[in-house]
């Protein structure tokens, strides 16, 4: 999937940013050449291949230290909430954004 210039413009126009010709022509190659790495990585057959926890697990045996699941901090909520400007039911309240 080799991207076109036009398709560089757009997500440059999307992401808010301004390219020189110049440098519209170079992110042109890079994303392609990114792309074109995904598409050999998306070719290789991994069926069978379990899926790695850390990399280190490739050359070892990693045991993972995980912690109990407890609760190790106090409910600080009426501390937290005491300097908003309005607060009903636990809850902040903010002015409405999207109509």
């Amino acid at each position: 999937m080799a991207l076109t210039p036009e398709d560089v413009a757009r997500i440059a126009h999307l992401a808010r940013l301004e390219f020189q010709p110049a440098e519209q022509a170079a992110m042109l190659g890079q994303l392609n050449a990114f792309f074109s790495i995904v598409e050999q990585m998306s070719a290789v057959d991994t069926r069978g291949v379990e899926p790695l926890h850390t990399p280190l697990s490739a050359i070892s045996d990693v045991t993972l230290r995980l912690r109990d699941d407890v609760v190790t901090e106090s409910d600080q909520r009426e501390l937290n909430q005491r300097s908003a400007p309005a607060v009903e039911d636990g809850l902040f309240l903010v002015p409405r954004v999207v109509e």
